[in-house]
């Protein structure tokens, strides 16, 4: 990338996971000059495997960084389903549930994707690790930002990239619940050791209302361990206070078989476990006034979808397009939320889908997903779903005069 003789304006981003980078990096690609901010110390590790799938592996190609995510790729080769006494219930192909065309989409550590697009722009846009946006004051010519370390800096435009429980979002537009809509789930995520000989395939076992999984990305010594189980309403004073998430999901699982109560072991002395619930974020509008959201800050769709990293990366692309393409920030947010809305509710509406195949909440629905899953052939399919490439990007203004 060559840095722009005259910038279009100074962007600050919140957050820097997946939509952060990479809106960063469409920016200063465009002759913004950029700044992303970050809560934690440094970029957040976390090798559970995300999937990078239909037009945003086209972002990833247009980004040059499409390579580095195909060596990254994990190939998972089976998925094996166990009933509540460790049986099997099925052995499918992980395509035959979760979609994804096979040759094109990638499944990879999140810890490498996120490294991935740190390192493509690091050098081209200033990070800030440690701090977080404490107040925002928008006037007419920009946002005055107040950080949680004292710093008072100005800029352009605000963008929120951090994550379902935005922060950003909550100054801006208020309270969280008034957008969270709850799918009906809680989740853990662990690494333990790798002592059942697992490779490149996953274990999914369940019960009416409660599930868990092994996840083996490679031949190492590690395991992705996950529990989810039901919960109808949002825990919400569970989130801040990991003591009483390990004791709700010990409680939960406490009386389960199998390899559950070596997990439960596991999950108590995991130094990386992450607890939250299964839920989307809905905006009425995607902006308010110089502010902006995208990633799962603005239209998170659960992992249930499988669709979380792919719309961070095509929402950063169309959001960094629309504001090179329109002088006016409002008619930018506008353009971005028009073009882009619909790919996104498409999308967020596949979490049905998966919460069917990996979380029924009766023996009825159970042993309809088990008939299911055994009809499915082992092969992978042909095609992947149609919502995953649902949108055609609008051409990268990289090679235009002013742009880069």
């Amino acid at each position: 990338m060559n840095a722009s003789t005259a910038s279009k304006g100074t962007v600050l981003v919140s957050g820097a996971s997946i939509a952060g980078p990479a809106v960063a990096f469409w920016l200063h690609r465009y002759g913004f000059t950029v700044t992303v901010v970050e809560k934690a110390t440094g970029l957040r590790g976390g090798g559970y495997p995300i999937d990078v799938r239909g037009t945003a592996v086209e972002v990833a190609r247009r980004m040059g960084i499409l390579p580095q995510v195909q060596r990254a790729h994990v190939e998972l080769r089976r998925m094996t389903f166990l009933d509540a006494d460790g049986g099997t219930a099925a052995v499918v192909h992980p395509r035959a549930v979760a979609g994804g065309a096979g040759g094109h989409d990638v499944e990879v550590p999140r810890g490498d994707l996120a490294d991935i697009l740190y390192g493509t722009v690091r050098d081209e846009v200033e990070f800030v690790f440690d701090d977080s946006i404490d107040t925002l004051t928008e006037h007419e010519h920009g946002v005055d930002v107040i950080f949680r370390s004292g710093a008072r800096r100005e800029f352009d435009l605000v963008l929120g990239a951090d994550g379902l429980h935005s922060h950003t979002r909550e100054l801006v537009l208020g309270p969280e619940e008034r957008f969270h809509r709850h799918l009906g789930h809680c989740f853990a995520i662990f690494t333990m050791p790798n002592t059942f000989g697992l490779s490149h395939e996953v274990l999914i076992w369940n019960t009416p209302g409660r599930a868990a999984a092994l996840y083996a990305v490679g031949d190492g010594g590690e395991l992705h361990a996950f529990l989810d189980f039901t919960h109808p309403q949002p825990p919400y004073e569970f989130l801040r206070d990991p003591e009483a998430q390990r004791d709700l999901v010990t409680a939960v699982f406490a009386d389960d078989g199998w390899e559950i109560p070596a997990m439960l072991c596991a999950m108590r002395d995991a130094d990386d476990r992450f607890f939250d619930t299964v839920s989307q974020i809905h905006l009425p509008r995607w902006s308010s006034g110089r502010v902006a959201f995208v990633g799962d800050a603005a239209y998170a769709p659960s992992f249930l979808t499988g669709q979380g990293s792919s719309l961070a990366l095509v929402g950063a692309y169309m959001l960094a397009h629309s504001l090179t393409t329109h002088r006016d920030h409002t008619e930018a947010f506008a353009a971005y939320e028009r073009d882009t809305r619909g790919f996104v509710e498409l999308n967020q509406s596949q979490a049905g889908n998966g919460d069917a195949a990996l979380f029924p909440t009766t023996a009825e629905a159970l042993e309809r997903r088990n008939n299911a899953l055994r009809a499915l052939t082992t092969s992978p399919p042909r095609a992947g779903r149609a919502a995953h490439t649902a949108l055609t990007l609008p051409e990268d203004l990289g090679d235009r005069p002013g742009t880069g």
